[in-house]
């Protein structure tokens, strides 16, 4: 009987060899675990106040102060002629030099082809603007003015 050299078990053992693909595969796994997010970032109450903080003199709610119904104007009557004058009178048109709450969602009635559109700040009503904001606009008024399928774009001046 022949004696065989003293050989390394896992020479000749395929669950003892290294798998180079699946050391990549670990590799790749560790790589991703460390560089993708794992979630949501926590709530922060004070980020909205450093977007939009709220100033003196500018109102954060409403712009009941600064608006006039949409049926003192007679050239937006005339061109606005499928709605009544009671459903007019409901539409807050914002006078000029009004500014725009950021992020607030508007609708100018002189040009409705631009569509609904999302203030930025320092945003204000010109003279030949008239904004209606879609928060103090009965919603199927502005569904009738914009259409249901109408998305809002972000302005950009």
């Amino acid at each position: 009987m022949t004696e065989r050299p003293n050989q390394n078990p896992s020479s000749h053992d395929r669950s003892f060899r290294r798998d180079p693909s699946r050391e990549q595969h670990t590799r790749d796994l560790d790589q991703a675990a460390r560089t993708n997010p794992t979630g949501p970032e926590p709530y922060d109450p004070t980020f909205d106040e450093q977007l939009a903080p709220e100033m003196e003199g500018f109102p954060q709610a409403t712009h009941v102060d600064s608006s006039t119904p949409a049926s003192d104007d007679k050239a937006l009557q005339n061109r606005l002629n499928q709605f009544t004058n009671d459903e007019l009178s409901s539409l807050s048109v914002l006078e000029r030099d009004t500014p725009l709450q950021q992020g607030s969602v508007y609708l100018d009635l002189n040009d409705l082809q631009r569509g609904p559109f999302k203030a930025i700040g320092g945003d204000t009503a010109g003279h030949t603007n008239r904004y209606i904001a879609k928060s103090e606009t009965d919603y199927e008024m502005w569904n009738r003015l914009v259409g249901q399928d109408e998305t809002t774009q972000v302005h950009t001046p």
